[in-house]
């Protein structure tokens, strides 16, 4: 199977580097005119399936939102998962597991395993517990030809606090985070399947991923601040591999669809730099 690093790079090259989160809370639902229960999830899912799936390079459902309505909701991510593949679109399935043992190889099966239900491109980790704890998952994506993307340097104002405190060799925790995932992408042609997420509104590149050789997740594009400008002053060299993420400033120009496909291709149109 294709590593997921050669699909990530052939997808931002066809269809421009753009993620679109798929964030159904409560009052987006009630923006669109839609009920809070499992059929409004269902009605806006589809929408956005018609509206991305053959548009955008990747699509970001976020798990949570869909988890609340219980069984019908993870109904729901199926058929949006599948359809968003099937279409042609790249899935990144926003879930933030972290753990340890069979506990980490089954979410990893959950989400990275063909045979799985829920069955995406690639997931979102934690590696809170330590980057070796998440093994299972980079032994999946090996296996499988399919990515993570591991939680770094995030934007969040509690963030600092663990993400920057410093080791004995005065690396920050992030850092740290940033070169075990750099060493285990060594030697991949385009890119390693091993991502991380890099908050577009950190305000200083205060991390160095020159030797990640890996996709970047870039979230806070658009309605949080984030813009063209500060992708290119804090990531650098490492444009190519980045992936600005928006969910709100797309997603906020629906429940219509030639608006919401408009709005994505505008959002290439202005990140096209990164594609060089």
């Amino acid at each position: 199977m294709t590593p997921f690093g050669r699909r990530f790079a052939d997808a931002l090259d066809a269809r421009g580097s753009v993620c679109v989160g798929i964030d159904p809370h409560p009052a987006l639902l009630a923006e669109w005119g839609l009920p809070v229960d499992a059929d409004g999830l269902a009605r806006f899912a589809d929408i956005c399936v018609r509206a991305f799936a053959d548009t955008a390079a990747v699509i970001k459902p976020q798990s949570a939102f869909f988890e609340v309505f219980g069984s019908a909701g993870i109904a729901v991510l199926e058929r949006t998962v599948a359809a968003c593949r099937a279409a042609g679109a790249l899935v990144l399935l926003d879930v933030k597991r972290g753990d340890i043992g069979t506990t980490m190889a089954a979410y990893a099966r959950a989400y990275l395993d063909p045979a799985a239900p829920l069955a995406a491109d690639a997931m979102t980790l934690s590696p809170f517990l330590g980057v070796g704890s998440l093994d299972p998952a980079f032994e999946l994506c090996a296996a499988h030809g399919a990515g993570v993307f591991v939680l770094a340097r995030t934007s969040n104002k509690e963030a600092a606090q663990f993400q920057l405190a410093r080791d004995a060799d005065g690396r920050s925790a992030a850092q740290v985070v940033i070169d075990e995932v750099a060493a285990r992408n060594g030697g991949a042609v385009p890119l390693g399947s091993l991502g991380l997420v890099v908050g577009a509104t950190i305000g200083v590149a205060d991390v160095d991923l020159a030797a990640l050789n890996g996709p970047i997740l870039a979230p806070g594009v658009g309605a949080q601040g984030g813009t063209a400008d500060d992708v290119r002053r804090i990531f650098g060299d490492s444009l190519r591999a980045v992936l600005p993420s928006v969910s709100r400033e797309v997603l906020r120009q629906g429940p219509d669809v030639g608006a919401l496909r408009g709005a994505v291709k505008r959002l290439a149109d202005d990140f096209a730099f990164l594609r060089g």
